[in-house]
């Protein structure tokens, strides 16, 4: 077995960190295996959406902190490293956030720094309860400077900057209170609560979801009118799709839609 699994479910890609001695830390390795799979979801068209897990005890426990001290050994003191890493690790955030597919992060144990970060990342997520989330990296003097950038993306300004600076947990009602999540489940209902709203949004059209994620994200960080002018365009390109006239008619006409896409 690797360090990620994937494993298709029909029309749905579902990926499990597998390192569960490291807390499936997000090691050098761990961040090129998540690459390679975010490139080739990208040109997968038969995969409609795609859950993010981690296999053991844990979701994710951030970077790899052996391995930040062993780039400290370089001459430089590490700075050409962790450069990287982190150019890295903000290359596999913005493959989840551009890639066509919706993600469901399915968060579980801890999600804590960049692994925090990875739940803010996805697109949705459905937790286990019980599941604490934090940007701890405060508590050994070292700020959550890029997973700042999802976190404040979700959840209010005061709300994450208190996490970011006092290093405390979270728990899944406060979770949910705030946006990072969308819902939690008893910890034996997670599975099939994530396969359900997969099977929800891979039953829907693809090209229109397609459209609807790059839009989202792109409108989202434009001001009022420039996201109505913006917006008005990305419609009138669905509206142009063979598949979106078969589901108006359908819808019309009480009857399923017959999409070839």
């Amino acid at each position: 077995m690797g360090i990620l699994e994937r494993r298709d479910t029909g029309a749905v890609a579902h990926l499990v960190m597998n390192t569960p001695e490291k807390l499936n830390a997000l090691s050098d390795a761990m961040l090129a295996e998540l690459q390679a799979a975010f490139d080739a979801l990208r040109e997968d068209r038969d995969i409609r959406v795609v859950t993010l897990a981690g296999a053991g005890k844990a979701f994710c426990a951030g970077h790899d902190l052996k391995e930040m001290q062993a780039g400290r050994q370089a001459e430089d003191g590490g700075a050409a490293y962790f450069g990287d890493l982190f150019t890295r690790c903000a290359r596999v955030m913005e493959a989840i956030r551009t890639l066509p597919q919706p993600v469901i992060a399915r968060p579980h144990g801890i999600a804590t720094a960049a692994g925090c970060q990875l739940v803010a990342t996805c697109d949705l997520a459905i937790a286990a309860e019980g599941t604490r989330f934090g940007v701890n990296g405060v508590n050994i003097g070292l700020f959550c400077s890029t997973p700042m950038v999802a976190l404040s993306r979700n959840i209010p300004r005061k709300q994450a900057f208190e996490m970011l600076t006092t290093g405390e947990f979270i728990d899944t009602a406060r979770a949910i209170e705030l946006g990072l999540i969308n819902r939690a489940v008893p910890a034996d209902q997670l599975d099939a609560a994530v396969e359900d709203l997969a099977g929800t949004l891979a039953s829907k059209l693809s090209a229109a979801v397609r459209i609807g994620k790059e839009a989202f994200y792109r409108q989202i960080e434009m001001p009022v009118a420039e996201a109505y002018a913006y917006t008005g365009e990305v419609m009138v390109r669905n509206m142009m799709l063979r598949d979106t006239d078969e589901g108006m008619a359908a819808f019309i006409e009480k009857r399923p839609p017959d999409w070839a896409d």
